[in-house]
């Protein structure tokens, strides 16, 4: 099986100056979307037939794998299939799919392939409720498929079908090459249809069959930001609806963004506009709160993430209390049982099971053991400027309110920092260590008030 993906469309409608295909659905473009259902069904190489923003389009997708085929100029889409045709071997199948229908599965897809075999013209249509803007297909009396034409070529009678032509279908490579060589573009539009190859093929007795997806939005093209947000919403309520038969509590369904891929445990509850972006792993029992944003991180057994936190590139622990308001930048490892507070900052640091930042803290290039409490206001001066250096703070120690922790710094174990100490050379272990300016009070100090 090969594939031609057509993604030349300019996307006028789209009013942007990023090429359609490229236009984000779920957080990735509408042609990323359509490359993995055509690489899960497709074997040899896959050809994308590229127009309007050809260079944005394929810098975008680097694969080797990957053979790209200029359209220029665009004569429609029996063109545009002629474009792809260097690419393609003498020899088997191939099948046709389009750069801004991103919601194509892969069940359909096989489906379509095996109603193909090797020597039929396939076809994937669609029995539309409104078929107006579609090619109709036409039958015989018996039944069988005898061409499609389209909405501006069609009469009255025609125009009554709705059996719609989707597009997609899948052909013998040598038939499709000799019937490319025989459309003709006379029609309203004075273009080179691929559908015209139907009537070739039913002409030289190939039979031609047809198939239909599970549903309809499958086959839904992007054309503008109207319909780009229509099919976002209908992906993310399949992507809801499938966590739901996985047993996620979802407390709204329709208030969910997954824009990669999201695995989770048992008995995982996800309140209302939470948004999860790369790979997300939530493990049982895991609960987040409102309003969270996830992006790559793995979530540890019963863990907690209260409503407004950002966690990104990170890993965390069982049994840990995240938030609200707390942020997670990449490289952060929580052990078990930790606790970040709320407007709790944590960057490219470790901290070990059962320590606390409850409150109004930034912890930035860190090494923290376990049963460390960092008290408010507490901050690890972690950059010169210049460059990064590292806090390392070991187990049992007892940070006290407004401290500033001037890296490279050692904190002891058991150690004690009292409140407000900016903490410049090491604190030994099992010791308190404080800086703190000596308490004066002034008793004939006034004042000053505003002169008149």
């Amino acid at each position: 099986m090969q594939v031609v993906i057509l993604a030349a469309g300019q996307g006028k409608r789209m009013r942007s100056d990023l090429p359609k295909v490229l236009q984000p659905l779920a957080g990735k473009p509408l042609l990323g979307h359509v490359l993995a259902a055509a690489r899960a069904v497709a074997r040899a190489r896959i050809c994308v037939v590229h127009g309007h923003g050809g260079e944005r389009v394929r810098e975008a997708f680097p694969d080797p794998a990957i053979a790209w085929a200029k359209q220029e100029p665009q004569l429609g889409t029996g063109h545009a299939v002629q474009q792809a045709l260097p690419h393609l071997s003498e020899t088997g199948t191939v099948l046709v799919l389009y750069g801004d229908v991103p919601l194509i599965l892969e069940a359909t897809l096989v489906r379509l392939t095996a109603a193909a075999g090797s020597e039929r013209l396939a076809l994937l249509t669609v029995e539309a409720k409104d078929p107006t803007g579609y090619g109709r297909i036409i039958r015989d009396d018996a039944g069988r498929v005898q061409h499609i034409v389209e909405q501006k070529d069609a009469n009255p009678e025609q125009l009554r079908v709705h059996e719609i032509n989707t597009g997609i279908l899948v052909a013998p490579v040598a038939r499709l090459r000799g019937w490319l060589e025989r459309i003709r573009n006379h029609n309203s539009q004075g273009e080179y249809y691929l559908t015209d190859i139907v009537g070739l093929a039913v002409a030289d007795g190939v039979e031609v069959v047809t198939t239909q997806p599970d549903h309809e939005w499958e086959t839904l093209g992007v054309n503008s930001k109207v319909q780009l947000a229509e099919l976002e919403r209908i992906h993310q309520r399949d992507l809801a609806d499938q966590l739901l038969e996985d047993g996620v509590t979802l407390i709204d369904p329709a208030r969910i963004d997954i824009r990669g891929d999201l695995v989770c445990g048992r008995d995982v509850e996800i309140d209302v506009n939470c948004v999860f972006e790369g790979h997300v792993e939530l493990g049982d029992h895991v609960k987040v709160s409102s309003h969270c944003v996830l992006r790559d991180v793995v979530v540890g057994t019963g863990t907690v993430i209260n409503p407004f936190s950002h966690l990104e590139n990170s890993e965390i622990g069982k049994g840990c209390q995240i938030g609200p308001y707390a942020r997670m930048r990449p490289g952060c490892r929580l052990g078990n049982d930790v606790h970040l507070g709320n407007f709790v900052e944590v960057k490219n640091s470790v901290i070990a099971d059962h320590s606390k930042a409850n409150h109004l803290s930034y912890v930035g290039d860190a090494d923290i053991g376990s049963k460390v409490n960092v008290g408010a206001g507490t901050i690890t001066c972690n950059y010169d400027g210049a460059n990064k250096f590292r806090t390392v703070i070991e187990d049992d120690v007892f940070i006290g309110s407004d401290t500033q922790l001037v890296a490279p710094v050692r904190v002891g174990r058991g150690a004690t920092l009292g409140a407000g100490t900016t903490l410049t050379s090491d604190a030994p272990a099992g010791e308190l260590t404080l800086s703190r300016a000596r308490q004066v009070t002034i008793s004939d100090w006034k004042r000053p008030v505003k002169k008149k």
